[in-house]
């Protein structure tokens, strides 16, 4: 696997005044809030997307509903790893199924457009092998 760039790293928030006071107005760092509720930012230097989202968020894009399932551990934080097409999103996904890993969201193309497979880390990071097209423009920071 040839991974291109951390695409994007944050918390998964289960207390969004509290997070938002604890990243934006105590550490200072400035997010977009492209929809309700979603805070990010392509603005801090080392990482494409830094963003806060919200477990239920997680769930959804990860299970295809809003509640975390009870017998999967619930993750702290995510890291999306971008590689170079989709069809290398899929190559890494049977990669990491082959070295005995559990994927918990097959490669899916998620409605902004980008392709995503997920799987808890041994950590119990939620982890994603991605490809967004947008993030491959050099003119984001």
């Amino acid at each position: 696997m040839d991974v291109q760039f951390v695409a994007g790293f944050g918390p998964i928030v289960r207390d969004d005044a509290e997070s938002r006071r604890f990243y934006q107005d105590s550490l200072g760092i400035v997010f977009e809030e492209p929809t309700p509720g979603y805070l990010d930012t392509h603005a801090l230097p080392g990482v494409k997307v830094f963003a806060l989202w919200r477990l239920a968020e997680a769930a959804e894009s990860t299970f295809g509903v809003s509640e975390w399932p009870a017998d999967v551990p619930v993750p702290q934080a995510w890291l999306e790893f971008e590689l170079a097409s989709p069809i290398a999103v899929a190559e890494g996904e049977a990669e990491l199924r082959a070295a005995g890993y559990e994927i918990l969201a097959t490669r899916h193309v998620e409605p902004w457009g980008q392709t995503i497979a997920r799987l808890l880390s041994p950590e119990g990071m939620l982890v994603g092998l991605s490809y967004f097209d947008q993030l491959h423009d050099e003119t984001i920071a």
